[in-house]
């Protein structure tokens, strides 16, 4: 099947396309506004030049192909806050103690960290002027504090902050994901400083999360553990900021995380139960078209209940133009559908595009409709039970290869027993949503019988034991793959043309074939030869000390991290990944580093060096040495100092003072990140 005849599908290309330029250019309103009406004008007067005529031009298709890419530039630049005249960072103070009275409004919990309740806010005024956008709230944890709601609106005299970058190599880039979704800033604050303001749900989102907390409340009258409520909020209610990290890891590298993320598995169980319980209203008059109006109703009324995810918003999207085309008895294309849905939801949030979760369920569904036919034909069997057991077999593989690429390159693993807790799972995903809707309803009718409630409590324990143990097994779970960006273009042009060469054999295919195997190929010479031969970094670590010294791809670790092995402590694993380094050795740390021509002297808290044998070019200070560090610069004469986060802040910043006074480059790794020296 040529995909690209589908009209629908050119057109969401070409959207994809104009965001993508949108997002990098950063284009003003204006200008992008002026494109489209320019093309659309264009547009216009082609076609009714071309309107009586009978011969087939380009110009039309082309000119509408373009307008589409603008219009993509146009709608993320409309999404993008920054633009409005009223948002809140155009009336911030800069200054680090300058305090603002800030009203905001609570937009969504986040999962909290060891010292932080953290929430997305709605920014409301900013001391008396009203403003608009969005903030991240951190709030100081407290024995007693128990956790805001959404659409609270609170007061609170404090600053604003700007979101720290990545301080290590290959770190991940919290700045950049909250970029993403036009957050900008944030906000650090305790209970004691927080002024509530009388308020009641009023938005969608605050009446969704009152019927969640109203759900779980009458579930906690049960005898559910925390665990087995948070996989319920998670299975159910599309909430999974409770799930213990040791369970969400279990279920990470058990290849079974996508469980526990409401997607199109989850919505299309519903949606065929829904279809079941309401098959009756086909026997009336219009009972079809009432039947698709309460499906797509109920299919949002989720949605909304499970928070609007990208995920969530996609699926729910698809289903409702499926139920409305099966009522119109119009034949439905997967493809199509998909692409319509894409189209819908990039049109009115263009920055779903970036979203992870968004890619991959995306990508699952058109590797499920591409690849699992091709598979599934491979086998007949005879057997309904082994039939159904080798068609799950061929869609979960299915899935797993059109999202391997990515994950790859996003997560750096690969859960080599995900077909097991897929083919387990999986089938009985149907029976467990069923069965937790039921729940959820007899709860809250308040008739539901204790036996029911744990036999669904036993049944969520038996799957989290039963993904515990195949995340235990080590052996089948590779991790630290090297994976970048290049590498991922280069595997999804080898999928397809795997993909094409297997449907027809034909030489130009094959010559395809052999294209993107070369193109891989060369990929990896260049990843290769671009990896570091000689560099130096100094990590940030809290507390600790951490060097790497890569040698034409072996790295030598140096630390004073007690009880961890190089390879499991976090930024070392980033770096040789990035880097895409193969050999780790570790040994301990020196007080000189000879780096070809350039010297690094290495001064600990005993403050002890030698001012007569050389004159380093770098000086590291560590663990807060008492020294003179006018009298070390004198009789040194360093070109950089540094100061890592083993340091007391108040040491780095007395140093930063006294650097700052002789003119000397001076290297703060908690406020600049890593020390690199390539040599």
């Amino acid at each position: 099947m040529k995909l690209l005849n589908f009209t629908i599908i050119k057109l969401t290309c070409c959207l994809i396309t104009g965001i993508l330029i949108g997002y990098a250019l950063s284009l003003s309103i204006a200008i992008s506004l002026m494109l489209t009406l320019t093309l659309l004008g264009a547009l216009i007067i082609i076609y009714f030049i071309i309107k009586n005529r009978f011969t087939r031009t380009i110009w039309f298709g082309s000119v509408t192909f373009l307008l589409m890419i603008a219009i993509g530039i146009l709608t993320i630049n409309f999404n993008n806050p920054q633009f409005n005249t009223d948002h809140y960072s155009k009336y911030i103070r800069t200054k680090e103690d300058s305090l603002q009275t800030i009203t905001f409004k609570v937009r969504e919990v986040l999962k909290p960290t060891n010292y932080h309740e953290k929430y997305i806010v709605e920014i409301l005024k900013i001391d008396s002027t009203g403003v608009k956008g969005k903030s991240l709230l951190n709030i100081e944890k407290d024995s007693v504090s128990h956790k805001l709601k959404v659409d609270d609106i609170l007061i609170s005299r404090t600053n604003f902050k700007t979101i720290p970058k990545p301080l290590n190599p290959y770190q991940f880039n919290y700045r950049s994901y909250l970029k993403k979704k036009y957050i900008y800033h944030q906000i650090f604050t305790n209970k004691k400083w927080l002024l509530p303001v009388r308020s009641k749900p009023h938005t969608l989102l605050g009446i969704a999360n009152s019927i969640r907390e109203h759900i779980n409340t009458k579930l906690k009258a049960y005898t559910f553990k925390p665990g087995e409520l948070a996989i319920i909020n998670a299975l159910l209610l599309g909430q999974r900021q409770d799930i213990d990290d040791s369970i969400y890891s279990d279920y990470v590298n058990a290849g079974a995380i996508h469980i526990l993320a409401v997607s199109g598995l989850h919505v299309g169980i519903i949606l065929l139960i829904l279809s079941f319980i309401l098959k009756p209203l086909e026997t009336f008059k219009h009972g079809k078209l009432a039947k698709t109006v309460i499906l797509v109703c109920i299919l949002w009324c989720f949605a909304i209940i499970a928070g609007l995810s990208a995920s969530v918003t996609r699926a729910v999207t698809m289903f409702s133009i499926v139920a409305i085309a099966i009522n119109l008895k119009r034949p439905t294309n997967i493809f199509n559908t998909l692409a319509i849905s894409m189209f819908i939801i990039l049109l009115i949030k263009p920055m779903f595009l970036f979203d992870v979760g968004f890619q991959l369920s995306y990508l699952a569904v058109f590797s499920i409709v591409s690849i699992d036919p091709l598979l599934y034909k491979l086998w007949q069997p005879r057997y309904r039970i082994i039939d159904t057991l080798w068609h799950t077999l061929t869609v979960t593989l299915s899935a797993q290869l059109g999202i391997l690429p990515l994950s790859l390159f996003y997560f750096h693993q690969f859960p080599g027993l995900f077909f097991v807790s897929n083919l387990v799972i999986v089938p009985f995903l149907g029976i467990i949503l069923g069965l937790g809707i039921l729940l959820i309803v007899m709860a809250l009718l308040n008739i539901l019988p204790d036996f029911y409630a744990s036999l669904f409590a036993n049944m969520i324990d038996f799957m989290n034991r039963f993904v515990r143990f195949l995340s235990q097994q080590d052996r089948f779970i590779i991790t630290s793959i090297s994976f970048n960006f290049l590498f991922l273009i280069c595997a999804y042009f080898l999928l397809i043309a795997l993909i094409n060469s297997f449907c027809k054999r034909t030489y130009k295919r094959f010559v395809w074939l052999l294209t993107a195997i070369a193109c891989f190929q060369l990929s990896y010479i260049y990843t290769t030869y671009n990896i570091p031969k000689h560099q130096f970094v100094i990590f940030h670590k809290s507390r600790q000390t951490l060097l790497a010294n890569t040698l034409k791809n072996k790295t030598i670790i140096a630390h004073d991290i007690k009880n961890t092995p190089s390879p499991s402590i976090k930024p070392i694993a980033d770096y040789t990944t990035g880097s895409h380094i193969d050999e780790l050795e570790t040994d301990s740390l020196q007080s000189v580093y000879i780096l070809n021509n350039k010297i690094l002297l290495v001064i600990d808290s005993l403050s002890v060096y030698n001012i007569k044998s050389f004159k380093p070019d770098y000086v590291l200070l560590r663990q807060s040495p008492q020294l003179n560090l006018n009298r070390l610069i004198d009789s040194l004469n360093p070109k950089y100092i540094i100061a890592d986060g083993s340091n007391y802040k108040s040491y780095t910043a007395h140093w930063k003072h006294i650097c700052k006074k002789r003119k000397l480059p001076f290297h703060n790794t908690g406020k600049k990140g890593a020390f690199i020296i390539n040599y």
